[in-house]
Formats: structure tokens, sequence, C-alpha cells
């Protein structure tokens, strides 16, 4: 990581991993974006990393041990001037009020479907020109055994590079990561994630899940399907 600079001209962190990132020029305008410094500097918060120059990739959003890691990441991903996208239950998006999560960036999934989530997720991917979407792969607030696989899977079946943004409590900065491609080996990637997070950056470092698949001890080659074929994105239900 190389320093780049906070609100006020000062050094932060950066990836340096051979992608190109948006520059300071890009950045946010409007409302929003004022919004955003505004609610940031309050919360004492630096700007790290800036997001990659790309219109499509996975995000991992972490660490995650309280509600506020969400509004803080929103808050960054709106000083960046990019929209940032969410799964959540199609419940969300129905009736009068499904225009507030779509607001958000929520899209739609059905759990029970049987073609399964990724495959749903992989359909968005195929028919946007662009999705930034952020996965917090620990999957819950609270500590668990195993971080959830679904931002590895997508990210393969859209063959589409992996960024670790971060929250760090500690220093309180936050930003966008080195950007990574998957490949065949699953521990050999999960292990370029365990090298960049760290325990002590969450808000409750007691609740912080190390990064860790349950796929990881079943074989040292990722146990995924080779292709995961996209299948038609669920249609929001019109506004009443």
């Amino acid at each position: 990581m190389r320093r780049t600079r906070d609100f006020d001209g000062l050094p932060t962190m950066d990836a340096n991993d051979g992608f190109e990132r948006r520059p300071d020029s890009q950045r946010g305008r409007g409302f929003r974006a004022r919004f955003a410094a505004f609610v940031l500097r309050l919360g004492g918060w630096t700007i790290g990393g800036a997001p990659p120059k790309l219109n499509k990739y996975v995000i991992i959003a972490a660490p995650h041990t309280t509600w506020w890691d969400g509004f803080w990441m929103l808050a960054f991903a709106w000083w960046w001037g990019i929209d940032l996208a969410w799964m959540g239950k199609a419940s969300l998006v129905n009736g009068p009020l499904g225009w507030i999560p779509r607001r958000f960036g929520v899209i739609p999934v059905d759990r029970s479907a049987p073609q399964g989530l990724v495959a749903q997720i992989v359909g968005q991917f195929a028919s946007r020109e662009s999705l930034l979407l952020a996965i917090p792969p620990e999957g819950t607030r609270s500590k668990r055994d195993y971080w959830k696989s679904g931002f590895y899977q997508i990210a393969r079946g859209s063959e589409l590079p992996i960024c670790m943004s971060y929250l760090d409590y500690a220093n309180r900065e936050a930003g966008f990561g080195p950007l990574w491609e998957p490949g065949e080996d699953i521990v050999a990637d999960m292990d370029r994630v365990r090298r960049f997070y760290k325990t002590e950056w969450a808000r409750y470092p007691e609740l912080f899940t190390p990064p860790r698949l349950r796929e990881e001890e079943m074989s040292p080659v990722v146990p995924l399907m080779p292709k995961v074929e996209p299948v038609e994105p669920l249609r929001e239900v019109a506004q009443g």
C-alpha cells in the first residue's frame, strides 16, 4: 500500500495493484458528495484508497461487526461519486416504499429460486453496463466460523475481479484496497485476503470472523461449477 491524501491533503493509503484508480478530479460532486464529506468529517474518518476505474467488479465489504459499517461504506462511495449495489430480499423492493431500498442500490434476489443466488447475480452483471456489488462475506455482525463464499463464486462466475474494501476503525481510515482476479486455487486466493485484513480494523474486533471459507477445507482447488450460467434478473414490482 502507498499513501495518497485525505480531506485536508494529508497522506492516506491507496492500493498499488496495477489497476488504474479513479483520480481525485473524478470524485463525487453535488449534494450527495457534500453530505458524505460532512458526515465523514464528523465521524473523524479519512479517505483511503481510491476505487478502481472499472465499470464492474465485486467488492468485499469487511470488516462487518456493526450496522454502522454499511453506513460508512455508503458515505465513502458517495464521496467518490460511485453507486454501490447490495443484495437484498426481493420483498424489500415490493410495495409503495420499494423505491427506497432501490434508491440505495438494493438488487432483489430470490434465495429460494432453483437456479440459486449466484446465477441470479451473474445474470445481473451480464445484463448491466456498470455494476459495483458490495458483499459482506461475514454474513452477520456476530462471529462465525467461516466467511460465506458467495463473493468468490459470483466473481468467478462473472469472470470479474474482486476489490478488497476496508474500514479501519483503529485509525479511522477507509477506502478501496487491492483488486485481484480469482484463480483456480481457492486457498492461494484466500491467503491473499488473509494477508490484507486485520482483526483490529473492526469496530468490535472480538466479533470479526477471520477470512476463511468452508470450501478451503474440502480441496486446495476450488470445488465450484466450472461455469455459472446467468439467469434473467428478477423483475422489480412496479411502485404502487
